[in-house]
C-alpha cells in the first residue's frame, strides 16, 4: 500500500505518516503525473488532515492515466490516523499552523490594524495597509515572501525530529 499525501508541505513537514509520498494539493496537477507513473499495481491511500482535500485529489485523478491503480481516500485523514495509534513522525520544520495560514493570520491583523489607527489615530496608518498590500503582491508575482521567512525563524516553527508510535506509547528522536 501506497500512502500518498495531498496536505501542503508545512503541514506533511510538521507531521507525517512514515514512508508516506508528498503531493500537495496545490501542485497536484505537476505532481502526481510523475509519482503515479512509478507507482506499480498497488493500492494507493490518499491521505489528507481530515479526509476533505484527499477526496478533491481523487477527483483530480481521473484526469491522469492511472488505471492499474486503484484510488481510496482515509476517511478522518492523519486525525483520525494518529487517533488509531498508528506511528506518526513529527517533524521540527512544521509548525503549529501552516506558515501561509500564519502569514494570513498576521498580514489581515496588520491591515485591520492598519484600519482602526487611520479611522481612530492618525491617517498615516493608511500606510502600514499600503506596505502590507505591497508585500503581498510582491510575494505573489516573484514567489518570494519575506514574512515566511521571518516566521519559519519563530521558536514556535523549530521543534526537534520525533517518531511517535501511539501503540507503543513510545517517542524516539
Amino acid at each position: 500500500m501506497i500512502i500518498l499525501d495531498v496536505r501542503e508541505k508545512e503541514e506533511y513537514e510538521a507531521e507525517h505518516i512514515p514512508d508516506s509520498i508528498l503531493c500537495p494539493l496545490s501542485q497536484f496537477d505537476l505532481i502526481a503525473p510523475g509519482i503515479l507513473k512509478n507507482i506499480k499495481n498497488e493500492d494507493v491511500v490518499i491521505m489528507c488532515r481530515t479526509g476533505n482535500r484527499a477526496k478533491m485529489a481523487v477527483n483530480e485523478l481521473q484526469k491522469h492515466e492511472a488505471d492499474h491503480l486503484t484510488f481510496q481516500t482515509y476517511e478522518g485523514g492523519i486525525q483520525k490516523w494518529k487517533s488509531e495509534g498508528k506511528p506518526v513522525r513529527v517533524s521540527g520544520k512544521g509548525s503549529t499552523l501552516p506558515i501561509m495560514r500564519q502569514v494570513q493570520i498576521i498580514a489581515s491583523t496588520m491591515i485591520f490594524i492598519a484600519f482602526l489607527g487611520a479611522t481612530f489615530i492618525t491617517p498615516n496608518f493608511i500606510y502600514l495597509a499600503l506596505f502590507v498590500g505591497f508585500g503581498l503582491a510582491m510575494a505573489g508575482y516573484i514567489g518570494l515572501c519575506p514574512m515566511v521567512f521571518l516566521l519559519q525563524k519563530m521558536p514556535w516553527n523549530n521543534k526537534r525530529n520525533i517518531t511517535c508510535n501511539r501503540n507503543k506509547n513510545s517517542c524516539c528522536d
